[in-house]
């Protein structure tokens, strides 16, 4: 049920940009707001960060564990 990593790709960064002007326009401390982890403006920043760091380091850990088995 979970949607493919193609659709996932283009469908955080759409949610999360959504994410950041529904902060603009409700918060009326929006940038300061951004600092609270109980903001949506903070998720919205949040996600397409982690996302690419977080499929680097698997990437990294496969690589390591390809070149650590074929030496």
């Amino acid at each position: 049920l979970l949607p493919s990593l193609p659709t996932l790709t283009v469908l955080v960064p759409f949610l999360s940009l959504a994410g950041l002007f529904y902060s603009a326009s409700v918060d009326e401390n929006f940038p300061q707001g951004c600092t609270s982890t109980t903001s949506l403006c903070f998720y919205s920043l949040l996600l397409p960060v982690t996302v690419p760091v977080y499929v680097f380091f698997h990437l990294w850990t496969w690589m390591g564990i390809k070149l650590f088995r074929h030496n």
